[in-house]
């Protein structure tokens, strides 16, 4: 371990993404505990179908010290959180055999990027393309900064509420392809459905989308 790695772990102890209990050293991201414990999604239910999308993946449920650790992650900075959040995307990814051309993500409007930083959606697609050495390129830009889906209310209110905000930014290289399509959290699917209608209509051959969790069981 270099010498500011082992002064940072003095400083700032690493700790579970999920329970913030003090890691042990040697261990990264997620608790012995937590990696048992956690709500992950079972093998045979890990795949849901919307509008437009051919497969959505997640492999947790938004629920318990996973949503707590999702609003940290979203709202508190905590970026490094992305890389156990890919681990397992990226194990969920292989063990249902998708593959892909291209890998992209749902983007923030100009003004939450700003605000916020970071796209943490983008931080995820980044990650997973670069352990499965996909191109990850920005295919999408939101039109406008409409209100957050979690406070919208029914799934009728949040697929108005992104209904044509999304605008497809390279139509070339989507043409015939197959895209991944990331985001964080998976509800009722609006936003990936009207995401992923884009993409399609732009030309994609197939639309797969994951996220790190989904609330429905």
């Amino acid at each position: 371990m270099k010498l500011l790695d082992r002064i940072l772990d003095l400083l700032y102890p690493p700790r579970c993404a999920f329970c913030r209990r003090l890691l042990p050293d040697g261990v990264k991201g997620v608790c012995r505990f937590c990696e048992i414990k956690l709500p992950f999604v079972p093998l045979d239910g890990q795949a849901q179908s919307f509008k437009n999308v051919d497969k959505c993946l997640a492999p947790l449920y938004y629920e318990g010290s996973v949503r707590e650790s999702l609003h940290r992650y979203k709202f508190s900075s905590m970026t490094a959180y992305a890389d156990i959040y890919s681990e397992f995307m990226g194990k969920c990814i292989d063990e249902n055999g998708i593959s892909c051309d291209i890998i992209t993500w749902i983007p923030l409007s100009r003004r939450r990027l700003r605000k916020r930083g970071y796209d943490q959606a983008e931080l995820l697609a980044r990650l997973l393309a670069k352990r499965h050495g996909f191109d990850c390129v920005r295919l999408l830009k939101k039109l406008r900064d409409n209100p957050p889906q979690s406070g919208t209310g029914s799934p009728e209110k949040r697929r108005a509420n992104v209904k044509g905000i999304y605008s497809c930014i390279e139509p070339q290289l989507v043409q015939g392809k197959t895209i991944l399509l990331i985001d964080d959290i998976v509800t009722t699917g609006a936003t990936l459905s009207e995401a992923a209608g884009v993409l399609k209509k732009a030309g994609a051959a197939g639309v797969y989308c994951a996220a790190v969790a989904r609330s429905m069981r």
